[in-house]
């Protein structure tokens, strides 16, 4: 059997996709209807309001906001309105025990206070402020960090939908060869044993497509369990794949990028800012507070009897902590030990940043260069298998060695799907790394 005869998939099976990653899901076990449609910008921009822990978040900063409220009304006139009807009996004693007569009082009034001078309640104010961005910026690290995880599933599974396409390639090589040995073993040219061969390398084939199904479905729950969708909803992933850019060496841009965009050290900036203001409020609990009072309102006998005289009240009020220096103290050691504990955390964060960018461009550059050297691996596989494949139908050897350039080929087709994914995942890496992983959409490959 010529060789021009062979099926165009044995000699080349992966020319026709784009990086690997850009192909579509045509296998016959595992297509599905078209379900919820999604590229990976539209992945991301559901996360917000997808899943679960991004809602949580939501919620978090909406309980701040609520917890600001409630400090700011101390701050506030503090009104209420009182009606209180009594009826009482007294007795005085003296040699004997004499009963005065029942006594009724109704009293209805409006009483008010107003702190004109608290400092511990308006630094309190002030640091609930603060814990309003500190729970924005949280809500927008975990934010970062779903999408990050949304885009690596995405990925995943893109590439484990192309791996099941390989091994459908790798089944019809094998395939294409149980053809021809049978056909040589039928001609005089093969033995038995040459079939044979051709039954347990297609055998092996069929059994890597069953665990391949496998992974394809985890990546698929898992990329639905990010986004909050049900497991019998099925789903299309567009292709994407990063531009092969040259690699670049580090940059100290990327890390004065990094430290401006990321949130978790924007919101690690402002907890040092509340702990600052938690200090000063507990030190402020030694200072004296003013306030001022009143009273308005009507009384009688009764309830509305017509009988009713008007009522009022007004004080100035100054208080002072006298025996309270102990509690202050221990207060503003505690504040002080958050506000230290909170300044070591920071800087172990920058440094922790400055690590990850470097080490994302270093990943960076590697993979792109795993990327060119898989080509090649690739491309020599091709011609191996091709080589073989004449020998054998020539009779000059036994069809081992096509197994063997069919083995080879397979592994370098992987390594080159594996090297294509692992690239497009250092540039999501490096996108999160300095700050914002939808940057990541910008480099994708026309």
């Amino acid at each position: 059997m010529p060789l021009s005869r062979f099926p165009r998939l044995v000699r080349s099976p992966v020319r026709a996709l784009p990086l690997l990653l850009g192909i579509s899901l045509v296998s016959t076990g595992l297509a599905q209807p078209a379900g919820v449609a999604y590229d990976l910008a539209a992945a991301l921009g559901a996360v917000e309001e997808s899943n679960l822990n991004a809602l949580l978040s939501r919620e978090t900063v909406q309980q701040a906001i609520e917890a600001s409220k409630q400090s700011r009304a101390n701050l506030l006139p503090d009104v209420t309105f009182n009606a209180t009807q009594r009826r009482a009996q007294s007795a005085s004693f003296g040699s004997n025990v004499t009963v005065a007569g029942i006594t009724d009082r109704f009293d209805m009034n409006v009483s008010a206070r107003l702190n004109l001078l608290d400092p511990q309640v308006l630094a309190a104010y002030q640091a609930s402020k603060v814990s309003v961005d500190v729970a924005e910026l949280g809500a927008a690290a975990t934010l970062e960090t779903i999408r990050a995880a949304v885009a690596t599933v995405y990925l995943q599974h893109r590439r484990n939908l192309a791996r099941l396409e390989l091994i459908d390639a790798n089944i019809a090589r094998a395939q294409a060869l149980l053809q021809l040995a049978t056909r040589q073993r039928d001609a005089g040219v093969a033995t038995q044993i040459d079939v044979t061969r051709a039954q347990a390398q297609l055998a092996i084939a069929q059994q890597a497509r069953l665990q391949q199904q496998t992974e394809v479905r985890a990546s698929e729950l898992r990329f639905q369990r990010l986004l909050g969708l049900s497991p019998e909803q099925s789903i299309s992933l567009a292709p994407f794949s990063a531009r092969l850019v040259d690699p670049q060496p580090f940059n100290v841009s990327l890390e004065e990028t990094a430290f401006a965009q990321r949130p978790d050290l924007q919101q690690s900036t402002r907890q040092l800012e509340q702990n600052e203001l938690e200090v000063r409020a507990a030190k402020f609990n030694r200072l004296p507070s003013l306030a001022l009072t009143g009273q308005y309102g009507r009384a009688s006998a009764r309830a509305f009897d017509g009988r009713d005289a008007e009522v009022w009240s007004g004080a100035l009020a100054l208080s002072m902590p006298v025996f309270d220096a102990q509690r202050t103290a221990s207060l503003t050691r505690l504040a002080m030990s958050r506000r230290q504990a909170q300044t070591l955390r920071q800087h172990d964060l920058e440094l922790a940043i400055g690590a990850e960018v470097r080490l994302a461009v270093q990943n960076t550059s590697s993979r792109r260069a795993q990327v060119d050297v898989a080509q090649t691996s690739l491309s020599l596989a091709e011609d191996e298998l091709r080589l073989a494949q004449i020998r054998f139908e020539q009779g000059a050897a036994d069809n081992r060695e096509i197994i063997e350039a069919q083995n080879r080929l397979a592994v370098a087709s992987d390594n080159l799907l594996e090297a294509t994914y692992q690239y497009n995942l250092s540039r999501v890496e490096l996108a999160r790394a300095t700050g914002d992983v939808r940057d990541v959409l910008l480099e994708q490959a026309p």
